[in-house]
């Protein structure tokens, strides 16, 4: 008779992080780069979305609606990343929608980061929404050691680290995942998900283009 005792491991409450390559990055950067840059010359005040300004040090922030502007190139990445998201959101939820439902992805807020060497965005999450994201436009010299730049997210379970011994070597011990970009990537995460950017010290800029979704059934 075998005694072994079978155990059966679940798995429950974990955090899906998206992470993938921006289809025609390379033919779309440079026009997006003019735009980034043209926006940035006319901002009146560094953080132009007012939102949270103390929490961010030395790079420039548009207002939430930077892919609603009118230019075919713009037009053409906000279709790619809607296309994305409703393909994260389905792959997640799909069991849970009601039969024969279509979905659709808004992208509700956008805006552009371009940080300079020192910059930094302090740690927070994004409210009214269910899907974020983050496109590495120009990730600048963030994968040079030392650097910086990167985008760091923070363990969800609150009580993660309330006790730490060997028991618990499976939680990292550090309660983060620092998330290294590269040029032209997308990283798409549950907005409940708190994050930040370390401070950045390239001397080129470090460009990124974020952006908060929603997801609607008919």
């Amino acid at each position: 008779m075998n005694n072994t005792t079978s155990i059966e491991e679940l798995s429950v409450w974990t955090t899906p992080i998206f992470s993938t390559q921006l289809p025609d990055h390379e033919y779309l950067k440079d026009a997006l780069l003019d735009i980034v840059y043209q926006q940035k010359a006319a901002q009146s005040t560094a953080i132009e979305s007012l939102i949270a300004p103390s929490a961010k040090h030395a790079l420039h922030e548009s207002t939430l609606d930077f892919l609603e502007i009118q230019d075919a190139t713009i037009m053409e990445v906000k279709r790619t990343l809607e296309e994305l998201i409703l393909e994260v959101a389905s792959s997640l939820n799909q069991a849970y929608w009601p039969e024969h439902t279509q979905a659709e992805a808004h992208i509700i807020e956008s805006w552009y980061h371009v940080t300079q060497t020192g910059g930094y965005h302090d740690t927070h999450s994004h409210p009214n929404c269910s899907w974020c994201g983050i496109y590495y436009l120009e990730p600048g010299e963030a994968a040079v050691k030392g650097k910086g730049g990167v985008n760091r997210f923070y363990d969800p379970r609150v009580n993660a680290e309330h006790y730490s011994d060997p028991g618990t070597a499976y939680l990292s011990n550090q309660g983060v995942w620092d998330f290294l970009p590269t040029e032209g990537q997308v990283v798409v995460f549950p907005s409940y998900l708190k994050h930040s950017a370390l401070p950045y010290f390239g001397e080129k800029d470090r460009v990124v283009i974020a952006f908060n979704s929603a997801i609607d059934l008919y």
